[in-house]
């Protein structure tokens, strides 16, 4: 297949072939105003687009080389593994992670496991390893919106049904938000937990960004649930093709007997019927053994009580081009007390 760069001219086209809301186009937009390099690219055949994919580039502190990084994207075939090592060595990268949208039940990907057991990761010839720093989850709770919205709530789990009826019960209101107000409550929540539960978080000009280009695009939109007119819990929801996603969130520790999370995350998955959606992805989870010790997992078992299926993805893997740097950067990865520092380097 013929590799090329992509424009403008291509947008249309690029959005029909990409299948996550962080390979559109216009997510690529949002990460092109805050100022970090992202190129996008297409794979032709006989003068088609069969597979695209936008790539972010990331320097590498104190070396003349950047990292790229590739999340969500197509299936990691032999085509895909030779156009990546040509952009890596255009734009001179140690190595480039990818965490593909691809599920473990993929036909192609489950062929060719069978095929080629005694290989890592064979359908590129190993010019992939196994990452041992992953950013996205491997795992993710999935809705499918296509039952009435009566057979969705019965499907909830038995606490979650009740804690919703609580929520309405006590007064939590549940309000769909675009203005700039709305933006401030979400962005105080927001923030507000992730100090709470001492996670790393984008900054304010990052979800400004993301906000204001995919509101523009009609993408985006907040819930916001209120108790006595009070803002307790907001949620950033984005939709792109037949897939409502929630990526973001916040909430407060005030009146938590009265469940506004609870009723949000109903609101949600009613928000995405309205829209005529198809499903509903939670953005990620633990795996089917969670430790209920892992500090994630009260994330995981909210989310699991909505009756989403728990998917599993193949992973995450670097292409490696310069061996000595990639284990130096792995090293002082590991070696970083907070052990974000590839994290936060990627989410510039």
């Amino acid at each position: 297949m013929d590799l090329k760069s992509l424009s403008e001219k291509d947008r249309k086209s690029y959005n029909l072939v990409i299948t996550h809301v962080m390979q559109s186009w216009e997510w690529g937009e949002a990460r092109i105003s805050l100022g970090t390099p992202l190129e996008r690219y297409g794979l032709s055949r006989n003068g088609k687009l069969v597979k695209a994919f936008q790539i972010t580039f990331h320097k590498i502190p104190f070396v003349n080389q950047s990292v790229g990084y590739l999340p969500k994207g197509p299936f990691p075939d032999k085509d895909l593994a030779d156009a990546l090592i040509k952009i890596a060595k255009d734009k001179n990268c140690a190595f480039i992670k990818i965490e593909p949208n691809i599920e473990m039940d993929n036909r192609q990907w489950a062929m060719d496991k069978k095929r080629n057991q005694n290989s890592q990761f064979s359908i590129v010839n190993s010019q992939f390893i196994k990452s041992p720093k992953p950013l996205f989850t491997k795992y993710n709770f999935v809705l499918s919106l296509d039952k009435t919205e009566g057979e969705l709530f019965k499907n909830l789990h038995s606490k979650t049904r009740y804690n919703v009826r609580l929520a309405q019960k006590r007064g939590v209101v549940v309000e769909e938000r675009m203005d700039d107000k709305a933006f401030d409550m979400y962005l105080k929540l927001y923030f507000d937990t992730t100090k709470r539960q001492n996670y790393h978080g984008h900054n304010t000009s990052y979800h400004k960004q993301i906000w204001d280009t995919l509101k523009k695009a009609g993408m985006a939109r907040l819930l916001i649930g209120f108790y006595k007119n009070k803002p307790l819990t907001a949620w950033m929801l984005l939709n792109f093709k037949d897939t409502l996603f929630y990526p973001y969130g916040g909430s407060s520790t005030e009146y938590k007997e009265v469940m506004s999370n609870n009723l949000v995350a109903w609101e949600a998955i009613r928000l995405g019927k309205k829209l005529n959606l198809k499903q509903f992805d939670m953005w990620g989870a633990l795996g089917p053994s969670a430790d209920s010790k892992d500090p994630w997992y009260g994330f995981h078992r909210f989310k699991q009580g909505y009756g989403g299926e728990l998917v599993e993805y193949i992973g995450t893997y670097d292409l490696v081009l310069n061996w000595p740097l990639y284990w130096l950067f792995t090293f002082v990865d590991k070696l970083t007390p907070v052990k974000v520092f590839l994290l936060k380097l990627l989410s510039r």
